[in-house]
């Protein structure tokens, strides 16, 4: 219980600086898929008081935010493509994508689509999102606050005590002080601020020991990072609409590199092994053309190479417009930058987005594909007004330093070895997880075709695709930083290494990383302990696993241990999966049938 003095410091400086002070046993920053998965999960295990503040209205992350509407789930294992089995709440999400779907179009999966089974618009995406939030918000254990942005953390001892958020569109700041804090924002602005270690760019090889990455980095790789891509989601039109003028610095020169449009007929229908992915296949949302759908409900998500945009060796329009702001700041990694000074780069990203479309639309050289294009237009589901999404699909943005840091060797298969399970088997794994180690091109050449201010990007050194990844644990001490207490890490923002972050940005690790943290928050605070020490305590441990794998209020638990063949619903699923990880039962590990 706070002592008196405590509490009148508090309401004295709260209306000394007239902000709105909440006091909270958990607070949630970020409004990405973990972001509610971690407030959901902690709310659900009966955390009395939880906050979860959003720099924006919508919640969502890459499924509404970000307009990455198909969920990239295949995976190599025993030889063939399998979709990687769902639990938790990526399995509760895909069943409300799916039943919304058959409500829409009368079909679970209508997007026949080539990079995922399953598909979802970023509007119906958006309101799945609030219905995960409502019962937790009516049951008053979760208040939710929206147009935010992180501007200081509070601390005392080491220890995170709150967070100081500034009023997006002006206002009244927001003072929340709680007694633990998750960091599941894009760009881990909690974390940077609290003061704990963390990293960003490429990491040297003596850093992690990990064979892929240099011997050393100089300014170049200290930007250098997954690109962002802004997305674009558009629907077919009975009419042409094409973009009327080109954003400004357009350059097709910019665009003239061969991506997925390549010598493809644009209505190429289904993913067939003979035939390169178009815009139809590739991340297709929904497929009117050939499931019969009436007219108008066709819709396509373009998230292509073209639209790629690294965040390295910057344009020169962006350098200068940083370089004005800040000299130096155009070296600044993205995730040390300023919000004034991030806006000039994701503006430019932007702008290189809508470039991408006004070229399909006007100076593809393809007529075909310039005809087709005019009729479609961007989506009005987003509430923007330039009708994209309100944010850029993050790949990689600030990785903590935390007390374990997943690492190359941690989840990839050597060369010449068929993908299994990993042989890093950590006494805390919290789930497993696999994907390609899946890098866009980090770094951008310019001067094509004798245009200065023209640019491509390009894959550099080993950041490129390798699909030889075991299926790997993630453990609970990735979530902790090495020192601060009071905080966690959650979505993007944990312990892995940049090589790492490339397999592990996808929808439903970060599910599932967001409902973990939620998970030892809530036993943090039922043993009023720091994180840390709950995962120095096998008991705690096995307590967390257990609420993991058992699930919360009814819902999907988290498979530990991911079988194609043992599903949540299984009434063995919670044995199996606790049993795997018990000393001594290892062979459990290859019992998967599939």
């Amino acid at each position: 219980m706070k002592t008196l003095a405590v509490c009148l410091a508090l309401a004295v400086e709260c209306s000394t600086i007239m902000a709105q002070c909440i006091e909270a046993d958990l607070l949630v920053a970020g409004g990405s898929e973990a972001a509610v998965a971690a407030a959901v999960q902690a709310s659900r295990l009966g955390v009395g008081r939880v906050v979860l503040v959003n720099d924006i209205d919508r919640f969502g992350g890459q499924f509404s935010n970000e307009g990455v509407g198909p969920a990239d789930e295949r995976v190599l294992m025993k030889g063939r493509s399998v979709n990687f089995p769902r639990s938790g709440m990526m399995l509760e999400v895909v069943r409300a994508m799916r039943a919304y779907n058959l409500r829409a179009y009368g079909m679970e999966t209508p997007g026949n689509c080539w990079s995922g089974t399953d598909t979802i618009e970023p509007g119906p995406a958006a309101r799945i999102f609030e219905e995960l939030l409502a019962p937790e918000v009516k049951s008053g254990r979760l208040r939710v606050f929206r147009g935010y942005v992180p501007e200081a953390v509070h601390a005392d001892g080491g220890r995170v005590t709150g967070v100081r958020f500034v009023a997006a569109l002006g206002g009244a700041p927001l003072e929340v002080r709680a007694r633990l804090t998750v960091d599941a924002t894009d760009w881990g602005d909690v974390i940077r601020l609290s003061g704990a270690r963390y990293y960003a760019g490429v990491d040297p090889r003596g850093r992690f020991g990990e064979p892929s990455e240099p011997e050393e980095i100089g300014p170049t790789e200290r930007q250098e990072m997954n690109p962002i891509t802004w997305t674009m989601t558009l629907r077919e039109t009975a009419e042409e609409c094409p973009l009327v003028a080109p954003p400004p610095g357009y350059e097709p020169a910019s665009y003239t590199r061969r991506d997925i449009w390549r010598d493809s007929g644009i209505y190429r229908e289904t993913y067939q092994k003979d035939n390169p992915p178009t815009p139809y296949s590739q991340r297709r949302l929904v497929d009117r053309l050939h499931y019969g759908f009436p007219f108008g409900t066709e819709a396509i998500q373009l998230n292509s190479t073209g639209q790629d945009y690294p965040l390295c060796n910057l344009p020169p329009r962006v350098v200068a417009a940083l370089e004005r702001l800040e000299p130096g700041a155009s070296r600044k990694n993205i995730v040390d930058m300023t919000p004034a000074q991030r806006q000039i780069v994701l503006d430019d990203a932007k702008a290189h987005t809508l470039g991408y479309l006004y070229f399909l639309q006007h100076d593809h050289p393809k007529a075909e594909t310039r005809a087709r294009m005019r009729r479609f237009a961007l989506t009005d589901e987003f509430g923007t007004p330039d009708r994209l999404p309100p944010k850029p699909y993050v790949r990689e943005g600030l990785r903590l330093a935390a007390m374990y840091v997943l690492r190359e060797q941690d989840v990839r298969a050597p060369d010449g070895t068929e993908p299994g399970w990993a042989p890093f088997r950590p006494d805390d794994a919290a789930f497993s997880f696999q994907f390609h180690i899946d890098f866009h091109p980090t770094r951008r050449f310019f001067d094509v075709k004798g245009k200065p201010d023209a640019w491509h990007a390009r894959h550099c050194g080993t950041r490129g695709w390798n699909g030889k990844t075991h299926r790997a644990f993630f453990p609970l001490r990735a979530l902790v930083p090495e020192k601060v207490d009071g905080l966690l890490g959650a979505g993007r923002n944990v312990g892995v290494s940049s090589i790492v972050q490339a397999a592990f940005r996808l929808h439903g690790q970060m599910l599932l990383c967001g409902q973990t943290a939620g998970t030892l928050a809530a036993q943090a605070l039922s043993e009023d302990r720091a994180p840390r020490a709950v995962i120095g305590d096998p008991a705690s441990v096995r307590a967390v696993r257990r609420a993991l794998v058992r699930g919360a209020a009814g819902h999907p638990g988290v498979a530990i241990v991911a079988w194609q063949d043992l599903t949540p619903d299984d009434p063995r699923f919670e044995a199996a999966n606790l049993a795997s990880l018990h000393p001594g039962t290892t062979s459990l590990f290859y019992c998967d049938r599939h």
